[in-house]
């Protein structure tokens, strides 16, 4: 993990900052209350922010207790993975570097885990070509998509296979 992404699991004082830079990006990842966001990191395999409160990722381990249905898809598919629920950047602080960061220390963390399956999913619909780009650039590529909610999202599920080089 960089000097400058520190671990999420033991603080409470950025929660608040990073929910609220969480809710500011609802439309790309989901509304979180207060409780379910401190569910999240509770139950994450990896939940690392950079300070001070501006950018965040959480993941899961295919063992890890979470009952998202993008999740399950994946624990449907690989017995062994780590599942990225969300990188958020807040807004002034985007083309910084900073999702990267936070995802170098999730690949290292994997390689140490044993881990070759990261996976994650983007929307489709309502279109998110930011985290498309960002995504691409980090190494994944698709293997699935589904719809959800009547059509009102549609996603594409991604793999980008973990090596030592990392």
């Amino acid at each position: 993990m960089s000097s400058r992404a520190k671990d999420l699991h033991d603080l409470l004082t950025p929660r608040e900052e990073l929910l609220r830079v969480n809710n500011a990006n609802a439309r790309e990842t989901s509304l979180l209350t207060r409780e379910k966001f401190d569910r999240m990191i509770a139950g994450a395999r990896a939940a690392t922010f950079i300070e001070p409160g501006v950018a965040f990722l959480l993941a899961f381990e295919q063992s890890d207790e979470y009952d998202g249905a993008h999740f399950s898809w994946f624990r449907g598919r690989f017995d062994k993975f780590l599942y990225i629920d969300r990188v958020v950047v807040a807004h002034g602080y985007r083309r910084l570097g900073l999702g990267r960061m936070l995802c170098v220390g999730l690949f290292q963390r994997a390689a140490r885990l044993g881990h070759v399956n990261i996976v994650c999913e983007v929307n489709m619909w309502p279109p998110n070509p930011i985290s498309d780009s960002f995504h691409s650039a980090q190494g994944f590529a698709e293997i699935g998509q589904a719809t959800m909610d009547g059509g009102a999202k549609s996603v594409r599920y991604l793999l980008r296979r973990s090596s030592e080089a990392d």
